[in-house]
């Protein structure tokens, strides 16, 4: 009997997590083809579970009740490895995936149907006071590792490619990736965020391959020309 009521609280409490926090639920299923069913998502998914202790540390702290906010959201830390402070703004449908070692500082604001990986960090730059994390719009995906630092803003349906680092405002439907981040891409249109890593390209090794064509071409027409072992014994990579 015990065993039967525990077992009918425990699926009665799911169907409620699944029903208020369905945009969520939603979101996680639509961005992650290894979702196979409702169920594994809600019970296996840190990044959820870390998404809906946020909601109510968030609430609570409204409130203005001490302690308890940080309790809940060093709790689940501790269980997801993801760290959101009760005080950041979070629009609906916010994707994490994998989760481990994020982290969402205090005055960041993330807009709706926003996809982190794991190891992103919306982080200050130092010990100013106020507004000093990251404002983010909609439809944005942050790639795996990408640090976002400061009281800067990035625009809707812009990409942050992975390990980026992004200290200046980006602006709406952008790709940005690089250490400082630097913009790789802005068509003035909606940038395809289906989770696809592959269509990223570095700006510093787009010139490189650029500037190597160049002295190519150079040393052919002043009559360089290097046998293939030459060119293999050179310093200079002709196919990259």
């Amino acid at each position: 009997m015990i065993l039967l009521m525990t077992l009918s609280a425990l699926i009665a409490f799911v169907f409620l997590v699944a029903v208020v926090f369905a945009a969520e639920v939603k979101a996680t299923q639509e961005r992650d083809p290894a979702a196979k069913n409702t169920w594994e998502v809600l019970l296996l998914y840190p990044g959820l579970h870390a998404v809906i202790a946020y909601r109510i540390s968030h609430f609570v702290w409204l409130k203005k009740i001490p302690f308890l906010p940080r309790l809940i959201s060093q709790t689940a830390r501790f269980l997801t490895g993801i760290e959101i402070h009760p005080g950041a703004q979070i629009g609906k449908g916010l994707f994490i995936d994998h989760g481990m070692g994020v982290v969402i500082g205090e005055t960041s604001i993330v807009g709706d149907n926003v996809t982190l990986f794991q190891g992103v960090t919306l982080g200050g730059t130092g010990k100013e006071c106020g507004k000093r994390h990251p404002t983010l719009g909609d439809n944005i995906v942050v790639g795996a590792g990408a640090k976002i630092l400061g009281n800067i803003e990035v625009g809707s349906n812009s990409y942050i490619g992975a390990n980026a680092v992004v200290l200046k405002n980006v602006p709406a439907n952008t790709t940005v990736v690089g250490v400082p981040g630097r913009i790789t891409r802005q068509e003035g249109k909606r940038i395809d965020s289906g989770l696809d890593h592959g269509h990223v390209q570095d700006p510093i090794m787009t010139h490189l391959k650029d500037l190597i064509k160049r002295v190519k071409t150079a040393e052919e027409k002043i009559g360089i020309h290097r046998t293939a072992e030459e060119e293999k014994n050179s310093n200079i990579d002709y196919t990259i």
